[in-house]
């Protein structure tokens, strides 16, 4: 349940009516930019999606289930394994394959690459089998959770006239298959990842596409053609990487803040001290933005 409700009125300005709250000492802002937001680009896991489990047990029960026995020891193992098959893949294929190979082949190579360097025998057949368990998973409910915050968020921003999406270090399978099944891409507009764009965060690219990709949902897909251009300082960017989200936003021009959603307190104060505005959930955006009073949306120009 949650904790506070979204605040859903809006005054002629299109300026949120908001609760009143005190207002911490580390949320700044960039005075420089103009405070009207019109679109909100969302990293998706840690932002609007939880990791379900962990690495080694999906992986280790995937090779059990396909006959693959690993010890306990290898099996403790895998999450280093994956971290470091993770980042030799990505060095070799960049943004999942982005147009060399297909997003399922970089998956297939990076959990090979796992079980390998934990010294797991298996032979192709068995290599096929446990692979195809994994990616299964990884595309069930099995591995995802959505926060409790994600869909009142998302329809807050499309009563309030706001193209949102996604903007992610992520394969197709996120748009494709895995956000629709978690019931989160009916109130998306956008979504812009890696795999497609052939950069990562924080590259300023990945977040000019962004931009494309909202443009034609302004006025939430009014096909006027006299609707003004979406420029980087209309877009509020939410996530929670310090370098790939809120340095890659900034620099691009950007709004951007972080969610601390598992209370780090440490590397949230490491966040604040770099100048990033921290908050524990969407809810804290949504009063935040209201303290600071943004324009929202792109209303004057929707109407006919």
């Amino acid at each position: 349940m949650l904790r506070r409700t979204f605040v859903s009125l809006t005054s002629n300005s299109g300026k949120i009516l908001h609760q009143n709250r005190q207002i911490s000492s580390n949320e700044r802002i960039n005075n420089t930019k103009p405070k009207r937001i019109r679109a909100i680009s969302c990293d998706v896991t840690g932002t609007l999606v939880s990791f379900l489990g962990r690495i080694e047990d999906h992986y280790g029960d995937a090779a059990h289930t396909c006959g693959v026995e690993i010890s306990q020891e290898k099996k403790l193992l895998i999450r280093q394994s994956f971290n470091k098959a993770y980042k030799e893949t990505s060095a070799a294929h960049p943004c999942f394959g982005n147009s060399c190979i297909s997003s399922k082949e970089w998956w297939r190579r990076c959990v090979k690459r796992s079980f390998d360097l934990v010294g797991t025998s298996m032979d192709e057949p068995e290599e096929e089998r446990v692979f195809q368990r994994v990616y299964s998973t990884f595309g069930s409910h099995a591995a995802y959770g959505v926060f409790d915050d994600a869909k009142p968020f998302l329809k807050w921003c499309m009563r309030h006239g706001i193209a949102c999406g996604v903007l992610s270090n992520a394969d197709e399978r996120y748009g494709d298959s895995i956000l629709p099944m978690l019931g989160l891409s009916d109130h998306m507009q956008f979504f812009t990842f890696s795999k497609n764009v052939g950069v990562e965060k924080p590259g300023k690219e990945i977040f000019d596409a962004a931009i494309q990709d909202a443009q034609p949902w302004l006025c939430l897909g009014n096909k006027r053609s006299d609707i003004k251009q979406l420029m980087p300082e209309e877009v509020l960017h939410i996530g929670n990487d310090y370098q790939k989200d809120y340095v890659g936003a900034t620099s691009a021009g950007f709004h951007a803040v972080l969610l601390d959603r598992y209370d780090e307190k440490e590397v949230a104060k490491g966040w604040r001290e770099g100048g990033a505005p921290v908050f524990k959930d969407l809810i804290d955006v949504v009063e935040w933005l209201g303290r600071e009073q943004y324009e929202l949306g792109s209303r004057d120009e929707c109407k006919i």
